[in-house]
């Protein structure tokens, strides 16, 4: 049953819906998807709005929960009825985490499992549900992120459920394999460094300071997270957001107390960084990463991990050696958080098994891309930290009739503030 409630200008409206686990099995298996449906308070009783399903960024990531008309939700309200779905395995919709899974089985059981919870079955979620909220009229989609990743796929594979398609920080490749989309990354996060280095000239010797530290002591985190020197640096995703140097800059700030045992790790600096590493809010986004890139039998292999022993200058004990500043890392996941994180490590074994699959359906069709008849717009964030500019705009000129906006106003994060 449908439960409504009001806030600030707007009507919102609690929803759920019964897929079918594997699409290609309808009488099967079942999960639950939960969506919120937004409509502005003087439009609440208007039958005839448009519908915008939006997609969140990710993978793993749940729709946001909005609080009255907030950021690009506000605009969206002046035309549309919202529909913020929860992924399949995110928020509300029937989770998958360290303590469900098991549910599954073994580790093997495990990814197979997974293996259903990548953009092709997201869009299939869409058209399944899109006929019960709208009555089969097309809708708009907004896929921000991973979400536009999936609004790309959805073009792919289901193009008449579609009246137009906005994507903001999420167009994709449309052949790049794992190692292609790293090795493009690090040189960006490289220079996103630098950049919040050039800013915060002092955080150069506060950071040497902290990775020493991890280097020569063993640091666990409230909740049990091992705070090792790569740990450290992965908080440089913060980099990829339109606050977030200045965010990294006060974590850094306050990093260390005096204790009657010498200099520690303050309580405040842990406690932030746990809540900044930690994935127990979001284990899907680690384990289905980089499967997110997978098609054909290439397995992805821990791309990340691998591509960046092609950038000796990301390691941290070459830098301490040295007089070289340490390099923050981006959004990549690696083995070794399966170590450091308590809401990872039962999960390790499944990580591995998706790291090493093959036989990855393809999510993209170039012929029906270039035959697009479904009016598309695009938000590029130039020199966006998680999304490749050059191959999202390759892939802007191999849909057809498709709508760039380049800017370099904005970070990833862009949807999100304004």
């Amino acid at each position: 049953m449908s439960v409504s409630y009001r806030q600030p200008g707007v009507v919102l409206t609690d929803r759920r819906f019964t897929v079918p686990l594997d699409h290609d099995d309808p009488a099967g298996e079942t999960i639950e998807l939960y969506a919120r449906e937004v409509v502005a308070s003087d439009k609440a009783h208007q039958d005839d709005l448009p519908w915008l399903v939006h997609l969140a960024g990710g993978p793993g990531l749940g729709a946001m929960r909005p609080i009255g008309r907030q950021a690009w939700l506000d605009r969206a309200l002046r035309d549309y009825r919202v529909l913020l779905l929860d992924q399949r395995g995110t928020g509300a919709s029937t989770p998958a985490t360290r303590q469900t899974l098991p549910l599954r089985g073994g580790p093997a059981a495990q990814a197979e499992y997974l293996t259903h919870f990548r953009a092709d079955s997201i869009v299939r979620d869409c058209e399944a549900i899109r006929r019960e909220v709208t009555g089969g009229a097309p809708w708009t989609v907004h896929g921000q992120s991973f979400g536009g990743f999936c609004a790309v796929t959805y073009l792919s594979l289901a193009p008449e459920g579609l009246r137009t398609v906005l994507v903001t920080g999420g167009l994709p490749s449309l052949d790049a394999h794992a190692d292609d989309v790293y090795r493009a990354a690090y040189p960006r996060v490289e220079r996103k460094v630098a950049a919040h280095y050039a800013r915060y000239p002092q955080d150069v010797a506060r950071a040497r300071r902290i990775a020493d530290h991890l280097l020569t002591h063993d640091v666990t985190l409230p909740g049990g997270y091992r705070l090792t020197v790569e740990a450290f640096q992965s908080l440089g995703i913060l980099l990829g957001t339109g606050d977030g140097s200045h965010r990294l800059h006060h974590l850094l700030a306050d990093a260390f107390v005096r204790t009657p045992h010498g200099p520690e790790l303050s309580d405040a600096f842990q406690e932030q960084a746990r809540n900044l590493l930690s994935y127990a809010g979001r284990p899907l986004y680690a384990l289905v990463h980089e499967a997110i890139y997978g098609q054909g039998e290439r397995p992805t292999a821990w791309s990340a991990e691998r591509v960046r022993a092609e950038f000796p200058q990301f390691d941290a004990a070459r830098s301490l050696a040295g007089d070289a500043p340490l390099l923050f890392t981006g959004e990549s996941v690696h083995p070794w958080m399966f170590d450091c994180d308590p809401a990872l490590r039962p999960l390790r074994e499944t990580a591995e098994l998706l790291a090493a699959r093959t036989g990855w359906r393809p999510l993209y069709d170039p012929a029906r891309l270039a035959a697009n008849e479904v009016p598309v717009a695009a938000a590029v964030y130039h020199d966006d930290m998680y999304v490749d500019t050059a191959h999202s705009l390759r892939t802007a000129r191999a849909i057809r009739g498709l709508r760039t906006w380049v800017t370099d106003e904005f970070e990833h994060d862009g949807v999100r503030v304004e």
